[in-house]
């Protein structure tokens, strides 16, 4: 590309990036006056309280402003140092695999972590088990920033994702305890918008902070916001009432077989799985590939890594809009194909050396369906499950990561300036998503 088409790009990504960054501030208060009214939840609950449940809640925009505050900081704690991937490996001397392998170890953390905290939330309530979830992030946050060796940092690494699991599968539990039906899409809509924002935030701050000081202030950085999401935690309002809980930590985790026994949840569960472990090759692999294919610099690469979020969190309004007037299902079938039609682009392009804007585009298109996929699936999975929401909600953010955990080091199995991996692990995620959807979820729909 020539210097004067990519300063224009540059320039491009920054100015959306930053009207992004702009609109931020504003989301809580849309989301707390999104569509969902109180008034509608209980025409929808046929005059009830939202969910119709005896430990519904009844204003169902309180609950959910909560909900905004308790779930940023895994986004940030796995993106935030994304440009400083290069960096990191250079400073501990170990390759890109390994390097790839500190994004993997917060997976599977965040894999594991849902795992845990969906069924202790079932039994104890939402607010405890986020508020140990808060205090551990924060510490392991400290440990990284003053890791002196790739072992201990990875150690610290996976304790970050394990506690920040907490906020990912809690908040989906609270949008299953205050609404159902159409709401719950609006709901996860809702959730992934705000989600988005840290990928979109993320590495662009990231690759700010490194203009000024080394990846360690970047999770010195991760510290203040554990510290925030504490605060945050420690003033959000239960709304899972006691009587509505389960009796025994024992039965919450019996839950597991019995979900995995129902054939469409474990088909959603799949979904989750290959169609995330296409997402998170491109996380592992994107950095490299821009920084030492097209040779952009730390901070271009944290625009564009914006730029592509920015389609996602725009993507992410399209369920919200379209709730109760187009079936999540068609919502569900769309977004699948577009994705695979785009990794054979992406695959192609990579063999056929095209440019950096050839890749730009055809990565938006393959990557920005991931927030309708995600939304409607899960609003099919959880809107069949009720007080075993968070155990639910526990294996689908499971089946998210588990893959993508596993899948982010073999983006750089070929070396650290080969694209191919990472497009032949997006096109092979893409085909197996579509394979389980005809096969496990249209098939019962």
């Amino acid at each position: 590309m020539e210097h004067g088409s990519r300063k224009r790009l540059v320039r491009a990504l920054a100015c959306t990036t930053m009207i992004a960054l702009a609109l931020s501030p504003g989301l809580p208060g849309v989301a707390a006056h999104a569509d969902v009214r109180e008034g509608d939840a209980r025409m929808m609950a046929g005059g009830g309280s939202v969910g119709g449940g005896p430990g519904a809640i009844d204003h169902v925009d309180k609950p959910f402003g909560q909900i905004i505050r308790i779930i940023p900081d895994h986004g940030m704690s796995a993106l935030l140092y994304l440009p400083a991937l290069p960096e990191l490996g250079g400073d501990f001397g170990i390759s890109a695999s390994l390097t790839q392998l500190t994004l993997t170890m917060t997976m599977l953390g965040m894999a594991f972590g849902q795992i845990f905290m969906g069924p202790l939330s079932d039994r104890f309530g939402r607010k405890q088990p986020l508020l140990v979830g808060m205090i551990v992030f924060t510490a392991a946050s400290a440990g990284a920033c003053l890791s002196e060796n790739i072992t201990s940092f990875l150690v610290f690494r996976f304790l970050q994702g394990f506690s920040g699991a907490s906020g990912i599968v809690i908040a989906r539990a609270i949008a299953r305890d205050v609404a159902e039906g159409p709401e719950l899409t609006r709901f996860f809509a809702i959730l992934m918008l705000v989600n988005g924002l840290a990928p979109i935030a993320a590495p662009v701050i990231g690759g700010q902070i490194l203009r000024f000081t080394s990846w360690r202030g970047i999770f010195a950085l991760l510290v203040i916001v554990g510290i925030a999401q504490f605060v945050s935690t420690v003033i959000y309002r239960e709304t899972l009432k006691k009587e509505e809980r389960q009796q025994s930590i024992a039965k919450s985790f019996a839950k597991f077989p019995q979900l995995l026994r129902d054939r469409y949840f474990l088909g959603h569960c799949l979904l989750q799985l290959f169609f995330f472990g296409s997402f998170f090759s491109y996380i592992g692999g994107s950095s490299f590939v821009f920084q030492n294919v097209y040779h952009v610099s730390a901070q271009t690469y944290s625009l564009i890594f914006g730029g592509i979020g920015i389609g996602l969190l725009v993507a992410g309004t399209v369920p919200a809009r379209f709730a109760g007037r187009v079936p999540d299902e068609k919502l569900l079938s769309v977004s699948l194909r577009i994705p695979l039609a785009g990794a054979v682009l992406l695959l192609a392009g990579f063999l056929l050396h095209a440019p950096l804007l050839y890749t730009l585009l055809v990565l938006f298109v393959t990557i920005v369906p991931l927030s309708v996929m995600g939304t409607a699936s899960f609003s099919l999975a959880l809107s069949r499950q009720g007080k075993s929401a968070g155990s639910a909600s526990a294996l689908l953010g499971f089946s998210q990561m588990i893959l993508g955990g596993v899948m982010m080091p073999l983006t750089g199995i070929a070396g650290d300036s080969n694209p191919l991996p990472m497009a032949i692990l997006m096109l092979a995620g893409y085909v197996l998503s579509e394979i389980v959807y005809r096969a496990m979820i249209r098939s019962r729909v």
